[in-house]
């Protein structure tokens, strides 16, 4: 999970783009859906929404907010990352992304 992340009044925000494969899609989706609704369950999650592109098929994002870093710590540390990743590895179409988010002051 990227380090660095800034902490704001409404926790920890990250995204995630996750591509799959043409024939990976529904693998993909799964994976993603089973990790989702595991993820909303632990204590520190705030947020964990699961989307697919619509310009881009096949590329997922999720969205995330956490309480503070020692919650998206302790995420990336469940057995549901490690069953996600496991079952995810043979529909992979890319390299995932992941960004840790800072919020821009605006006005």
């Amino acid at each position: 999970m990227p380090y660095g992340a800034a902490m704001s009044a409404h926790g920890i925000q990250v995204v995630a783009t996750i591509p799959a494969k043409e024939d990976g899609i529904e693998g993909m989706r799964a994976a993603l859906t089973a990790l989702a609704e595991a993820s909303r369950e632990e204590a520190g999650c705030l947020a964990y929404d699961l989307f697919e592109s619509a310009t881009n098929a096949g590329v997922f994002i999720t969205v995330e907010r956490w309480a503070d870093k020692a919650a998206m710590d302790a995420h990336m540390g469940t057995d549901h990352i490690a069953t996600a990743m496991t079952a995810m590895a043979d529909h992979l179409g890319g390299g995932v992304s992941i960004h840790a988010l800072r919020p821009v002051s605006v006005g």
